[in-house]
């Protein structure tokens, strides 16, 4: 499973710092964790069973940033599947 053009546009958004975010996506669940900016950082994406866990997959983001704190690279990386 890959991240997608659209889903990125929603992780490249800010939200709540050190939280996390829970909605649903086309015919996917989405949970992340926020860091201490907002950034989206780890991804739980599939469905949610009747405990509210997401079956599927985890993504984490590899973010670098320079002195000045611009970012100068942004990956996400599939670490495997999420129970």
């Amino acid at each position: 499973m890959k991240i997608g053009e659209k889903l990125q546009k929603v992780l490249n958004k800010n939200y709540e710092p050190m939280s996390i975010i829970e909605m649903p996506f086309k015919r996917y669940d989405l949970a992340f964790r926020t860091d201490e900016a907002g950034r989206p950082i780890l991804l739980f994406m599939g469905q949610k069973d009747e405990h509210g866990n997401i079956k599927g997959e985890r993504f984490a983001r590899r973010l670098k940033t320079g002195p000045d704190g611009q970012i100068i690279k942004d990956h996400w990386e599939n670490k495997g599947s999420a129970t």
